[in-house]
């Protein structure tokens, strides 16, 4: 396969908010029709979500979804997402996700993204990038 046609494989994290994970989302999907590989990553509670609201039928096939299990906290309900998130506990939630490294690492490790664009929430990401 020559390099004209090799196809960038690219990881998306966004925040775990519908108002961070919709235009990540939009990103995914323009960048899919442009020879990218879109490999999007949230908890599977939003993947599910995604994939019954947001994601149209014909995009399911050119966005591949990846778990990104965060470890469990007493303090949050168990679904880990911002949606309907009493403020009190955002705290905890980010907590959560930065607690997640591990998972992460693991994503990394498996997929080998030519390229990350994460939001400004997990700003851990980028480590693993240079030193997995």
């Amino acid at each position: 396969m020559d390099s004209e046609h090799r196809r960038v494989n690219v990881l998306l994290l966004p925040w775990l908010a519908h108002g961070h994970i919709s235009p990540f989302l939009e990103l995914g999907k323009r960048l899919a029709t442009r020879n990218f590989d879109i490999h999007f990553c949230s908890t599977p509670f939003n993947i599910t979500s995604i994939k019954q609201g947001l994601l149209p039928p014909n995009s399911s096939a050119s966005i591949h979804f990846v778990e990104l299990h965060l470890p469990p906290s007493p303090e949050l309900p168990p679904h880990h997402t911002a949606n309907a998130l009493p403020p009190h506990l955002m705290s905890s939630l980010k907590t959560a996700f930065n607690n997640s490294t591990s998972s992460f690492s693991t994503i990394l490790k498996t997929l080998n993204p030519d390229l990350l664009i994460y939001d400004y929430v997990p700003l851990w990401a980028p480590r693993f990038l240079l030193h997995p």
